[in-house]
C-alpha cells in the first residue's frame, strides 16, 4: 500500500477546525480505495508559536518540510501578530522556499451555492485563476528610509523575471489546451511601465506558441468589472501575484463566499512539496465556536487528490460538496444554516460514501 506523508500546519483561528474535517474526507477516500493511505505529521506553527518563540516556524522549517509529499495548511493570522509577519514569515516563506510558483484558485459556482449576481447562470461562473506565486509584487524587495522623520519614504519593488512570467503563462496555456478553454491575461501595462509591459510582451510570445487557444487581455480594473458584470467570458485567467490575490477574493464573493474558496500552491515539477489551503483566513472572531465552514478546506483536499493523480476522487469530493449544498440540511451560519463545522464534515463524508459505492 502506498503511503503519502502529509505535513499538517493547522495554524490559527478556525484553521484547526476546518483542517480536521478536511483530513476526515481524505481518509475516507483512502479507505474506499484501499490502495493508498495518508500519514499526517502535525506542526504547531503559526501565531501562537510566534508569541512563544519569536518566529512563525523554526529556522530550519523548510528543511523539516522538504521530505513530505504535500503540505496541508489551515489558516494563519491572529490579533497581536502583525499581518506582514504572520504572512511573510510562514506562508510566503514556504511558497518561495519550495518554488510553489503556480497558485491555482478555482472560481466556480457550485450547485446550491449562493450568488449575489442577478440573472447569472451557474455555468457562467466557472473559471480557474492561475496566479504567479513566487515573485511579482510579493517579492519583498525594497527599503525603508529616514524612519521617523518628515522625509520618511519606502521603496516596494515588484520583481518580474522572464523565467517567472514564461513558466506561469506556459502552465496556464497547457491547462487551457487540455480542456479546450481560452486564456485571459490580466495586467496593468498602461500604468506599470516596466513590470506589466514585460508581462504583456511575454504573454504575446507565449500565445503565439498556442495558436489554437483563444486569448484575451484586460487591465486589472476592467477585469474586476467584468468579473461582476460578465463572469462567463473568463475560463483560464493568468495574472500576477497581487492582482491574482485580489481578483480571487472577488471571485469568491460571486461564487458563494470565502467559505467556498480553495487554493493550491504548486511546484509542478515535484522537486518540493506543494501546499493546499482554503483562502479564507483565520477568522479569529469565530474561532472555537464551530461556526466555520469547512467546505473550502475540503475543496483544497480535492485539489490535493487531483495533484496526486486521483482525478476521479477529486471530482467525487466536489460532487459531495455540491450535494450537501443542494440538500441544505448541513450548512454553517455563513450559508444560512445552523450546523457546526464537524456536522458539515460528517455530512460531506457520508455523501462521499454514497458517491463512491
Amino acid at each position: 500500500m502506498k503511503t503519502y506523508n502529509i505535513a499538517v500546519i493547522a495554524g490559527d483561528g478556525i484553521g484547526p477546525g476546518v483542517v480536521a474535517e478536511e483530513l476526515k474526507v481524505l481518509d475516507r477516500v483512502a479507505e474506499r480505495d484501499g490502495g493508498f493511505r495518508f500519514e499526517y505529521t502535525y506542526f504547531p506553527w503559526g501565531c501562537e508559536y510566534y508569541l512563544r518563540e519569536g518566529r512563525m516556524m523554526p529556522e530550519n522549517g523548510l528543511e523539516i518540510l522538504k521530505p513530505f509529499d504535500a503540505i496541508v495548511l489551515g489558516a494563519v493570522g491572529y490579533p497581536g501578530v502583525p499581518d506582514h509577519i504572520s504572512l511573510r514569515d510562514l506562508l510566503l516563506q514556504i511558497r518561495r522556499g519550495f518554488d510553489e510558483y503556480v497558485n491555482v484558485r478555482p472560481v466556480r459556482l457550485l450547485k446550491g451555492a449562493p450568488c449575489p449576481l442577478k440573472d447569472v447562470k451557474r455555468e457562467d461562473v466557472n473559471m480557474v485563476v492561475i496566479r504567479e506565486n513566487s515573485e511579482g509584487e510579493y517579492a519583498g524587495e525594497g527599503g525603508w528610509f529616514n524612519k521617523g522623520t518628515p522625509e520618511e519614504y519606502v521603496h516596494q519593488i515588484g520583481v518580474f523575471t522572464r523565467k517567472g512570467c514564461e513558466r506561469i503563462m506556459r502552465y496556464a496555456f497547457e491547462l487551457a489546451k487540455k480542456n479546450g478553454w481560452s486564456v485571459t491575461s490580466v495586467s496593468k501595462g498602461n500604468a506599470l511601465n516596466y513590470s506589466m509591459v514585460l508581462w504583456d510582451q511575454i504573454f504575446h510570445e507565449t500565445a503565439a506558441r498556442y495558436p489554437d487557444t483563444p486569448t484575451h487581455e484586460y487591465l486589472v480594473d476592467a477585469a474586476a468589472c467584468h468579473f461582476v458584470r460578465d463572469p462567463g467570458r473568463f475560463q483560464v485567467v493568468v495574472t500576477s501575484n497581487l492582482f491574482g490575490d485580489i481578483l480571487t477574493d472577488l471571485g469568491a464573493a460571486i461564487a458563494g463566499g470565502m467559505g467556498l474558496a480553495a487554493g493550491a500552491n504548486l511546484n509542478p515539477e515535484g522537486e518540493y512539496p506543494s501546499m493546499f489551503e482554503p483562502i479564507h483566513g483565520s477568522a479569529p472572531d469565530i474561532a472555537g465556536t464551530g461556526k466555520a465552514n469547512p467546505m473550502a478546506a475540503v475543496w483544497s483536499a480535492s485539489q490535493l487528490l487531483e495533484f496526486l493523480g486521483y482525478e476521479k476522487y477529486a471530482a467525487r469530493v466536489l460532487e459531495a460538496i455540491e450535494a450537501v449544498l443542494v440538500e441544505g440540511q448541513a450548512l454553517t451560519p455563513e450559508l444560512g444554516g445552523s450546523a457546526t463545522t464537524a456536522q458539515v464534515g460528517d455530512a460531506l463524508v457520508n455523501k462521499l460514501d454514497e458517491l463512491l459505492r
